[in-house]
């Protein structure tokens, strides 16, 4: 056993170092006698952190190690933690939930005086959003609100809807954060259709680009009001089915018109004319009803088949993309690896795929992006920096074919702390 002077002399000499001038003004070089890494990176704001590493040559047990950290824009690094090595010089240090809310930088020093490299956390913010309404007619105003953490009062956020596919997204209108860090927003579309919507946080020091999770929201055309026409569920999972339905009226009354030969139209994607479906007949009430099953969006239009050519207002009809997802295990340790695997239908080769963890805000935050593969299988891996449970959930958002959606949540068990040797290797 090391004489326990001689442990208490590389102590001190630790101490030391950290209190000679320039030491905590900056990081210093890294001179490759400790490693040094941590997990996950990035995160979202609030996550636990494992902060690892090894020091190299003789002796390696139970050698001193000190943790230096530097929050944002700040100046010096101070000293957040002391730990020494394993027999076989491996060293680790957590940072529990909702200690890491901002970018910081860490490195460790150890005796002799080793050091490792700077490592850069970086962390997003948790930013929340809902609408006021999730359907509404043209030039409708819909209210986006929500809120930011960690606080960012006053600063700039953008209210955003996403064009195309993948990660096509174009800003519809600014917004400020009040002094409480929440925000309101109000739009209104001229244009019938589908959105998802989101809100982002322009980086700044203390955050990286932060984004919300999005909402969809569907605009419809105003309604005719003597020749109604609705939906029974505005989005619909791809596979199921959607009933068309309305109301004819003698033209400019509210008295039913019975016994019409009323014609179903729709317009795909990509489609610049509608193209007829098929006929039905109204009830004695003036009623009529369709049953659909779209395998894309689709826009329908329900016409009288003879003359006079009266026709609804164009109905849009949104067919959600259907995501499945598993992990492999689902209890593990911190700083071991988690592999989610899943699949998209219909087919999306080639488009962006997100990891979602639900945050302690109760809102899912995206920690990972992938490419669905051509197979529309997809792959992530994840490493956890605390012990607990935690709900991962697979989203897509949408094209100009499908609705964007979301896997059911997987729950994580992380029990107690991962072996430092087995752990990828740090530098």
């Amino acid at each position: 056993m090391r004489p326990r002077f001689a442990m208490l002399a590389s102590l001190l000499a630790v101490l030391a170092a950290a209190v000679a001038p320039g030491i905590a003004g900056a990081a210093p070089h890294h001179n490759h006698g400790l490693t040094i890494n941590a997990t996950p990176n990035p995160i979202v704001s609030g996550e636990g952190v494992l902060i690892y590493g090894q020091i190299k040559g003789s002796p390696v047990n139970n050698q001193p190690i000190v943790l230096y950290h530097r929050v944002g824009l700040q100046r010096h690094f101070t000293v957040i933690g002391h730990t020494t090595t394993d027999a076989f010089g491996f060293y680790k240090f957590t940072r529990e939930e909702g200690i890491v809310t901002t970018n910081r930088s860490w490195f460790v020093r150890g005796p002799n005086r080793s050091h490792s490299r700077t490592v850069h956390e970086r962390v997003s913010a948790q930013i929340s959003i809902a609408a006021d309404k999730t359907a509404a007619d043209t030039r409708q105003p819909i209210t986006f609100s929500g809120a930011v953490s960690p606080s960012h009062a006053h600063q700039r956020v953008l209210l955003q809807a996403q064009t195309g596919k993948s990660d096509d997204w174009h800003t519809l209108k600014t917004g400020r954060l009040d002094a409480t860090s929440h925000y309101a927003i109000t739009y209104r579309w001229a244009v019938p259709g589908d959105r998802d919507v989101r809100v982002v946080l322009p980086a700044d020091p203390r955050n990286i680009r932060s984004e919300s999770d999005a909402v969809t929201v569907t605009i419809q055309q105003a309604q005719v009001a003597d020749f109604t026409i609705n939906t029974s569920q505005p989005i619909i999972p791809i596979g199921s089915t959607a009933t068309i339905s309305g109301v004819l009226d003698q033209p400019n009354t509210t008295t039913p018109e019975p016994n019409t030969s009323v014609s179903l139209w729709a317009r795909g994607p990509g489609q610049n004319r509608f193209h007829k479906l098929t006929d039905t007949t109204t009830a004695t009430d003036g009623t009529y009803s369709f049953t659909q099953q779209p395998s894309t969006d689709e826009v329908y239009q329900v016409r009288t088949t003879l003359p006079a050519n009266r026709r609804t207002a164009p109905l849009f009809e949104g067919v959600r993309d259907v995501l499945a997802m598993q992990a492999t295990p689902t209890t593990t340790a911190v700083g071991a690896k988690v592999t989610f695997t899943g699949s998209v239908t219909p087919d999306k080769a080639g488009h962006l795929v997100y990891l979602q963890r639900l945050g302690a805000d109760g809102d899912w935050h995206t920690v990972e992006v992938r490419v669905v593969r051509p197979s529309s299988t997809f792959q992530f891996g994840w490493a956890f920096g605390k012990t607990g449970t935690a709900m991962f959930r697979a989203r897509i958002f949408s094209d100009n074919r499908n609705i964007g959606g979301a896997s059911a949540p997987v729950t994580i068990t992380v029990n107690g702390v991962a072996p430092v040797s087995t752990l990828p290797p740090a530098s």
